[in-house]
C-alpha cells in the first residue's frame, strides 16, 4: 500500500499529514507561524515555512514509524507573493493575501483595457489580493529586490522548488496570475502593458502532475527519501473543496479555517457570474467550481479567544457555552466580522469590524454570540451571491476548526436555511491535496474513487425553521448596517493613513 504526505502551510501553522491510499490518517503533525502585522502590511517569512518543515516531517516520519512515503505533495494559501533569487532564496517576507498594499496597483491595473479582456476572459479581479499588483506593487516601491528577483512564486511553489529545485505552479494557482486555463496562457498583453516579463513566472502544469524527488539537501532538511515523488496538487482553498467530497450541482463546501472558504460546483460555465464571486474550471469531470474565499473564518474565533477568553483553562467550550446561553440575535448585538477587509464577496479592503447595537446589559455572552452568527452570515453572503450567478444551493458541506463548534454548525443551517453535513475529517484542505495527487499518479481512477476512500459526513443538520425567519430579519439589519458604513469605513481609512504609524505587531495565528 502506498503513502503520501501532505505539507499544508496554513494562514497560521504548517502540517504534515501521512494517509495512506485507503484514506487513513497514519500521522499528523504542526507546528504555529508567525504572522507580522503593519497597517496594510501582512507578511511572513519563507524562511521559517522551510525551517519548520523540515521539523514538522521528521515529526511525522518519527510519529509513523519512520515509513516510506511514495508520495510528497504540498499546498498552501493562493495569492501570496514570494520573490526568490536565482538559488530560490526568498528576498523579501512574503505578501500574505489579506496584504493591502497594492490597493493603487490593483487600481491602476483594472484601469487597463488590457484588463478588461483578461477579466472577461478569467473572471479575475483587479484586487490586491491577486498576484499581479503584488508583483507591481514590489516592482514600484521595492525596486532592488525586484532587480534581484528570479521567479515570483506562490508558497506552495516556493516549498515545492525547495524540495525538487523546479519552479513550476499548477494552472488553477496560475488563475491568481490572470492564467487563461482555455488558451495555456498567461495575460501576455497586460504583461507586456505594466512592464513585468513572462520570464518572472513560474511554468504551469496540470494538479497531479510530477515533477520530480527530493534533492539530496531537502532530504537531509526533512528526512524523507530521495526516492519520494514530489507531485503538485493546488492552493488550500481548491484542495478543501475537492477534500469536501462535492460531486453534485446544488452541494457546496464551507471550509472555515483561519478563512472561510465557500465554492459550490456547477455542471456548466456560467455566464453571468458579475465580480463578487470567482469561476474556475475544475480539472475532472466537466464541472466549474464556483465561489471564495473571505479575509477572517475561524480566525474570527481567535480574536474572540485572544480578547475575552485568553486566560480560561478551555476557551472554545467555555465559548460555545457563552454563545449558547444569549438569546438569538445576541440580543440585538449585529457583529461586522471584516477585521482585515473583506475579499468575497464585498472586495472592499476598508472595511473594518464592527459591533453593532451595544448596550448597557451586554457582556461577552452576547459579543460572542454575535461574532458567532457573523460566519453564518458570511455563508449567506455568498449563497446569495452564488446564486444570483444562477446556481441554487440546497446542502453545505462543512469542515475546517469551525466544524468542531457544534453551535456554530447549527447556527449556520438557520440562517442558511439549508441542511448542513459536518465532514469527519475536518483537514479537508490535506485530504484533498491527496486525493488530488495520488488521482494524478492514476491511483484511483476519478476523483470520485478518491472520495469514497477520504470523505465520510459525521453529522447531519437540518435547520430550525422558526429560527431561521427570525435570522432574516437580523441578515437585512447585518447588510445595512455594511452599507450604511461604507463610506465611513472609506473616510476612517483617510483618516487613519494620516494619523497612525502602525507598529509591528508579531503574532502566532490571524
Amino acid at each position: 500500500m502506498k503513502t503520501i504526505l501532505v505539507l499544508n502551510m496554513g494562514m497560521k501553522s504548517i502540517r504534515s499529514i501521512i494517509f495512506d491510499t485507503t484514506g487513513s490518517k497514519l500521522a499528523s503533525s504542526f507546528i504555529p507561524i508567525e504572522t507580522s502585522l503593519r497597517g496594510e502590511t501582512v507578511t511572513q517569512l519563507p524562511s521559517e515555512w522551510w525551517e519548520k518543515a523540515g521539523i514538522v516531517i521528521r515529526e511525522t516520519l518519527a510519529d509513523a514509524g519512520n515509513i516510506h512515503i511514495d508520495y510528497l505533495t504540498v499546498t498552501s494559501s493562493s495569492s501570496c507573493l514570494v520573490c526568490v533569487d536565482e538559488n530560490g532564496e526568498a528576498l523579501m517576507p512574503c505578501m500574505m493575501v489579506s496584504d493591502k498594499r497594492a490597493r493603487e496597483e490593483s487600481s491602476f491595473i483594472g484601469s487597463l483595457d488590457a484588463f478588461a479582456e483578461v477579466k472577461a476572459r478569467t473572471g479575475g479581479n483587479a484586487s490586491p489580493s491577486f498576484m499581479l499588483p503584488k508583483a507591481l506593487w514590489v516592482k514600484f516601491h521595492e525596486k532592488e529586490i525586484y532587480h534581484k528577483t528570479y521567479k515570483l512564486l506562490a508558497p506552495n511553489d516556493y516549498l515545492a522548488a525547495k524540495f525538487t529545485g523546479r519552479y513550476v505552479t499548477d494552472y488553477i494557482n496560475a488563475h491568481k496570475w490572470y492564467y487563461d486555463v482555455q488558451k495555456k496562457q498567461y495575460p501576455s498583453q497586460l504583461l507586456q502593458e505594466i512592464g513585468i516579463s513572462e520570464q518572472l513566472l513560474p511554468e504551469v502544469v496540470t494538479p497531479g502532475t510530477k515533477i520530480g524527488t527530493i534533492t539530496e539537501s531537502a532530504a537531509r532538511h526533512t528526512g524523507l527519501s530521495m526516492e519520494t515523488s514530489v507531485i503538485l496538487s493546488t492552493y488550500d482553498a481548491i484542495c478543501s473543496f475537492v477534500g469536501s467530497g462535492v460531486v453534485r450541482e446544488g452541494t457546496a463546501s464551507d471550509v472555515s479555517g483561519t478563512v472561510t472558504v465557500f465554492r459550490a460546483a456547477s455542471e456548466k460555465k456560467l455566464d453571468h457570474i458579475g465580480s463578487r464571486i470567482q469561476q474556475q474550471p475544475y480539472y475532472e469531470g466537466g464541472f466549474h467550481i464556483i465561489g471564495g474565499s473571505n479575509n477572517m473564518g475561524g480566525g474570527l474565533i481567535e480574536w474572540v479567544k485572544q480578547c475575552y477568553y485568553q486566560n480560561e483553562t478551555l476557551p472554545y467550550e467555555l465559548m460555545e457555552k457563552d454563545a449558547g446561553e444569549a438569546s438569538l440575535g445576541g440580543g440585538g448585538v449585529i457583529f461586522l466580522p471584516y477585521l482585515l477587509g473583506e475579499r468575497a464577496p464585498l472586495w472592499d479592503s476598508d472595511a473594518r469590524g464592527v459591533f453593532f447595537g451595544l448596550e448597557r446589559m451586554h457582556t461577552r455572552k452576547e459579543m460572542t454570540r454575535a461574532v458567532f452568527e457573523s460566519t453564518g452570515f458570511i455563508d449567506l453572503d455568498m449563497i446569495a451571491a452564488i446564486e444570483e450567478a444562477g446556481l441554487k444551493i440546497d446542502t453545505i458541506r462543512l469542515s475546517g476548526g469551525l466544524a468542531r463548534i457544534n453551535l456554530i454548525s447549527q447556527i449556520k443551517a438557520d440562517i442558511t436555511g439549508r441542511q448542513i453535513q459536518v465532514l469527519s475529517e475536518f483537514e479537508t484542505t490535506a485530504t484533498g491535496a491527496a486525493m488530488m495527487a495520488l488521482y494524478g499518479q492514476r491511483v484511483y481512477s476519478s476523483l470520485y474513487e478518491a472520495a469514497e476512500h477520504f470523505v465520510k459526513v459525521r453529522m447531519v443538520i437540518n435547520p430550525d425553521r422558526r429560527n431561521h425567519e427570525k435570522y432574516k430579519e437580523l441578515y437585512y439589519l447585518y447588510k445595512e448596517t455594511y452599507h450604511t458604513l461604507k463610506p465611513l469605513f472609506v473616510k476612517r481609512m483617510a483618516i487613519t493613513d494620516r494619523l497612525y504609524s502602525q507598529k509591528r505587531i508579531r503574532i502566532e495565528n490571524l
